[in-house]
């Protein structure tokens, strides 16, 4: 991968966020046309259960990303500041995962 103080750092969390995002809602869209639960008008079906599994490996992914962007000595220049910026993206983005994944946890999916 990266060094944390790559300039790529500074997109490359909302890159991960964004392939998550179209991800989860094609799943979920695959799963209600092709393969709809038995119990779709219950949360707790395994198309919610996998929305969740991948919600939170990304969410652990991003989180790692920023733990260890922010953990970068701070050398002259501006590696530092590069990796400072990238951390906040990355935990901005681990933020946005939680918050839109978690309706899979009270909704149904194929309402």
């Amino acid at each position: 991968m990266f060094a944390p103080t790559h300039p790529l750092q500074l997109a490359l969390g909302l890159i991960i966020w964004s392939v998550w995002f179209v991800l989860i809602y094609s799943v979920l869209s695959v799963g209600c046309a092709f393969a709809m639960p038995d119990n779709a008008l219950s949360p707790f079906n395994w198309l919610n259960a996998l929305l969740l599994v991948l919600t939170l490996l990304t969410t652990a992914l991003l989180a790692f990303f920023a733990w260890r962007c922010w953990r970068v000595p701070a050398p002259p220049g501006n590696h530092h500041f590069i990796a400072r910026v990238a951390a906040g993206v990355y935990l901005v983005a681990a933020i946005s995962t939680v918050a839109i994944g978690l309706p899979v946890l009270v909704l149904p999916p194929c309402f």
